[in-house]
């Protein structure tokens, strides 16, 4: 999915090569949310919402999430997070714009990664039927996603999987410590906030 999601990201970006940086990034911005539904933006306003209002407590953070309505610190969340990534897509299409589809990859790569070393805490949803699919499928999947990276060249390579792998692993700790393992909506806050780490620092590398 990652793989599929940046060969259409690339091709965006190569048919809005002509268009001036900013409006490009924008126009590039609203397709890759239309694509994915905003589902993993969702995911992270739930989060987020929870995770300020849940007082560091398991059960109330847990109900929160549940919450359909979201309050202002969602709002901003994610107005942040666009934002960062608005910004360093028109860095990219302006200094290096085939590396775009990494970041698509690698967050769906540590979403994999969440899967096979995270409990699920929550029954029920996309996320619980993901957690449970084959256990050798989801070790191919995250071994060819880290492998396709070699592509791009090892020294970006080696610093998009090293700052995946960051992300992930202060993510995970976050989630083991205050829910016991990961939900979907917690899924979703990783792959955004690994996709808005990947591009900022792709945009600050290529400068």
């Amino acid at each position: 999915m990652g793989v599929l999601l940046g060969g259409v990201v690339c091709g965006l970006a190569w048919c809005l090569r002509e268009v001036a940086p900013l409006l490009g990034a924008a126009l590039l911005l609203s397709a890759w949310v239309w694509l994915t539904g905003a589902l993993h933006l969702d995911g992270l306003a739930d989060t987020t919402d929870a995770w300020v209002g849940g007082m560091g407590e398991r059960r109330r953070t847990l109900a929160i999430m549940k919450d359909p309505v979201s309050g202002p610190m969602a709002v901003t969340a994610v107005v942040l997070v666009l934002l960062l990534k608005c910004a360093a897509l028109a860095s990219l299409l302006a200094q290096a714009p085939t590396t775009l589809w990494l970041a698509p990859l690698v967050a769906r790569s540590a979403l994999v990664a969440a899967f096979l070393s995270t409990p699920y805490v929550r029954a029920g949803g996309l996320g619980s039927a993901l957690s449970g699919a084959p256990r050798a499928g989801m070790w191919l999947a995250l071994s060819a996603g880290t492998a396709v990276c070699i592509v791009a060249g090892l020294a970006t390579a080696a610093l998009c999987v090293g700052v995946t792998a960051l992300v992930f692993a202060l993510w995970r700790r976050a989630c083991l410590k205050r829910l016991g393992g990961m939900t979907g909506d917690t899924c979703g806050a990783l792959v955004e906030l690994t996709e808005t780490a990947v591009l900022v620092t792709l945009a600050l590398w290529s400068a």
